[in-house]
């Protein structure tokens, strides 16, 4: 084996590694120096019954325009305990947020976002927003319509030191209750790999709602088979939301992601 051209490139690799250790600053480059800090960062945040990988048709939307975005994992296990964790990610993100929840993602983003002064706007995309004391349960309960008490299926869960049941959706369920709109393969894929949320989260009560102080912006799913439209729209006007409508499931990020986008866009374009 002739080593000599493997020799010759040996002093132009080590120059090419010598400029990038004098040119790239120590430390992690803010997010909105990769776009010029013109643009908000988006955090969205999923729901029960799913996980971060549904924001993808939105957040190629939302990287093309140049907007930093990230789609956190929710935890599931409780509403206090996941809220704290969404905070903590929202403290690392330098600049103005723009928070958006979907389903349980809502109740989350409505308390995560409480004590979280760079959150300049939340969207709810046929999601909980909770006032103080609400549970996601009590207002499924509220309103008629939705599939989701008759299609949950409990399953005992044991972890360290913890131990409860976890809700799912039963899989010959799934496709109508919560994905009407999509493909019956795409819902049979998203029924096999659904993540629970536990039941005991369902019955959390909500703190003191983000919404009181932040400007909101709400979708209504009119399809929606697992939070009823009408308690959608009840909880749209008690927040003082934007308010849009669109003729999807609950799943409107993924069967609709252009109206998504262009709702995220609304609220961006209002924060200053």
């Amino acid at each position: 084996m002739n080593r000599r051209p493997f020799r010759r490139l040996v002093p132009a690799l080590l120059g090419v590694i010598a400029l990038v250790a004098f040119t790239v600053p120590a430390g992690p480059i803010p997010a909105e120096a990769l776009i010029g800090g013109s643009k908000p960062t988006v955090v969205l945040v999923h729901g029960a019954f799913a996980d971060a990988s549904g924001w993808g048709p939105v957040i190629e939307r939302l990287r093309q325009d140049g907007y930093p975005v990230i789609a956190p994992a929710n935890p599931l296990r409780s509403l206090s305990g996941d809220a704290e964790y969404v905070a903590s990610v929202l403290k690392t993100i330098p600049g103005p947020v723009v928070l958006v929840g979907h389903s349980y993602g809502g109740a989350v983003i409505t308390n995560a976002a409480t004590n979280a002064d760079n959150v300049k706007a939340l969207v709810y995309i046929a999601a909980f927003a909770p006032d103080k004391g609400d549970t996601v349960f009590g207002i499924i309960g509220q309103f008629p319509g939705s599939g989701l008490p008759l299609a949950l299926a409990p399953r005992p869960y044991h972890a360290p030191g913890d131990s409860g049941l976890d809700g799912y959706i039963n899989l010959d369920q799934f496709h109508d209750v919560f994905c009407a709109d999509l493909p019956a393969t795409t819902a049979a894929v998203m029924a096999a790999s659904q993540r629970p949320a536990t039941v005991a989260s369902g019955l959390d009560r909500s703190g003191e709602p983000a919404w009181k102080t932040i400007p909101s912006w709400y979708m209504v799913a009119r399809q929606d088979r697992t939070i009823p439209p009408d308690a959608e729209r009840f909880m749209a006007k008690r927040a003082g939301a934007n308010t849009v409508e669109i003729d999807s499931s609950h799943v409107a990020m993924i069967s609709n992601p252009d109206p998504v986008t262009n709702l995220i866009r609304s609220a961006a374009g209002a924060v200053r």
